[in-house]
């Protein structure tokens, strides 16, 4: 399909703006001005002749072209995320999800009425509970005593279940089941559990849970690839490709999509980095690579090492105690050993992407990336808290700052569970995107969908204003536009970049940039957020998708 996009602007991710592109075959062919590119399409001269048009060598006259008006709107590239768990997301949207209501009344509501629907099921699984919802963050298994069935609820950060008492039962956890070392069960004071497993302990109930099936797992990455291309996402990296928190291994599902042409994404997958092996795992991931050696649209390049928890249960590794109930959280690979397994698998070749919350966690992941080569295109998720110190780090040793922005607002989760706890300092070192920056950091972005929002336009609303997207659930929330830390804010054109040609050069994509040359992975917005007021960033939308030049995405009525 030839293809001229003309009528509004183009942002190039290159730091400059076009007024047009010409596609041709699935590749971009040239970028310039509607004039010119017009004349180029109609065939009037060799692309040669175009002086300030960037065009393929090889490309001449172009015919039988159609034209897509942006109508005003900005053409962007497509949007690579560069954490995000999408089959998961698909499992969830088919099974109990709560994560498009809030509150306990709606969140049993929803419980009683997938259960009704569902009377042959087992189990009632899924997830999308939010711990803002509930005092201190903590459900009860009494809450959920009213089903004839076990529970398990994954929570909207995944590193928490809420369970029934029959779900304990079954999986015969009591007041005498000593916490797993990497995870913890919430208790009643009397010591009997009350329905709340942190981090490894999710694993004592979720294996047990109904394992589902090949086909669930396409169905589920198929659907999960669909709402994407609806957000202009075309491309991502899968941040855990194993078994992790009662999940199955994703591996076989994407190595099936892409051999039989139904992946249409560019994604790479962050094999999981088994937290209770040492060395010898590296020669399975290895072999696990190389079972994705060639493929056009998957490649499993890279490897995740989860180094800590969340705030919000007191599981992130932090410097000093957190305040009100002490205690540091907890590294889960011992950093001494850490610094062994980083340096292996740079060797072997292998991408290194960290989940790192707390500062002692980003810390060790530095530590750990000291001497190791840049070229491999290491990167550090998350990023809540950084110690001051450490940020001069990442530029320093060529580390990929990659952001998940939605989180760095005021909400109820940061103001009720998360401010008390970490105190003065430390509040204020939480998502320094400006002073990385300032520094030379290198960015990428991602959502961490299902944990939030997949939708990059309302992260980069966040990353420019520091508040709730006003079409957040959680927008009426008191402080929600109350920017959260405003020092912290940058520019419109870098959070688009980083969602764009950073995330993509993060997974070796050709994608990610407005060029000839370039896969035609674009995106038509349906109004250009530059002309916006900043506050208004979050009203953009996505009109059509396109993957090498071929639409997988058009909104109804566009």
């Amino acid at each position: 399909m030839n293809i001229l996009f003309r009528g509004g602007r183009v942002f190039t991710a290159k730091g400059d703006f076009a007024e047009a592109v010409l596609v041709r075959d699935g590749v971009i062919a040239a970028v310039g001005t509607e004039r010119e590119l017009a004349r180029l399409a109609g065939g009037t001269g060799p692309v040669g002749a175009v002086d300030t048009v960037n065009a393929v060598d090889t490309v001449n006259a172009v015919n039988a072209v159609e034209t897509v008006d942006l109508d005003g709107g900005l053409l962007v590239p497509g949007f690579t995320d560069a954490h995000m768990h999408p089959v998961q997301a698909g499992l969830e949207r088919a099974r109990c999800d709560l994560s498009e209501v809030y509150g306990l009344d709606a969140y049993l509501a929803k419980i009683s009425d997938y259960a009704t629907k569902n009377r042959d099921k087992e189990w009632i699984d899924g997830g999308g509970w939010d711990m803002s919802a509930f005092p201190g963050g903590l459900p009860h298994r009494s809450q959920l005593d009213f089903l004839d069935r076990p529970a398990y609820l994954i929570q909207r950060d995944h590193h928490a279940a809420w369970v029934n008492t029959r779900a304990l039962e079954r999986a015969g956890i009591t007041r005498d089941t000593p916490d797993p070392a990497d995870g913890r069960i919430e208790r009643d004071p009397d010591g009997t559990p009350s329905g709340v497993l942190h981090e490894g302990a999710m694993d004592l109930v979720g294996l047990l849970t109904p394992r589902p099936t090949a086909e669930d797992l396409e169905a589920a990455l198929a659907d999960a690839e669909n709402h994407l291309f609806s957000l202009g996402i075309t491309g991502w990296q899968d941040a855990i490709v194993g078994s992790y928190a009662g999940s199955d291994d994703q591996l076989p599902t994407y190595l099936s999509a892409a051999r039989s042409g139904r992946l249409r994404a560019r994604v790479v997958g962050a094999l999981w980095w088994d937290r209770t092996r040492g060395l010898d795992q590296i020669g399975d991931l290895v072999e696990r690579r190389e079972s994705a050696k060639g493929l056009d649209r998957f490649a499993a390049t890279s490897v995740k090492i989860m180094q800590d928890g969340i705030t919000e249960n007191f599981t992130a590794a932090t410097l000093e105690p957190y305040c009100l109930c002490g205690g540091t959280g907890l590294s889960y690979v011992d950093p001494g050993k850490l610094k062994e397994y980083v340096r292996e698998l740079d060797r072997v070749g292998f991408q290194v992407h960290f989940h790192a919350i707390g500062e002692r966690a980003v810390r060790e992941a530095l530590d750990s990336l000291e001497g190791t080569d840049p070229g491999n295109r290491h990167h550090i998720a998350h990023l809540q808290i950084i110690e001051p110190s450490d940020v001069p780090r990442f530029a320093a040793l060529g580390v990929t700052a990659n952001l998940q922005p939605l989180w760095a607002t005021h909400h109820a989760q940061m103001d009720e569970l998360t401010l008390p706890y970490l105190g003065e300092p430390r509040s204020s070192w939480q998502y320094p995107f400006a002073d990385l920056l300032a520094h030379g950091t290198r960015f990428c972005a991602g959502s961490d969908w299902p944990v939030s929002d997949a939708d990059p336009l309302q992260g980069v609303h966040v990353a420019v204003n520091r508040t709730e997207p006003g079409g957040s659930v959680h927008a009426g929330y008191p402080t929600a536009q109350t920017p959260f830390l405003p020092g912290q804010r940058i520019d419109l054109a870098t959070a688009l970049t980083a969602y764009t040609a950073g995330s993509a050069w993060i997974n070796r994509s050709p994608a990610g940039v407005v060029e000839a040359g370039r896969p035609a992975d674009l995106v038509v917005l349906d109004r250009d957020p530059f002309a916006l007021p900043p506050e208004e960033i979050w009203t953009t939308g996505v009109r059509m998708t396109f993957v090498a030049g071929e639409p997988v995405y058009q909104r109804a009525g566009a």
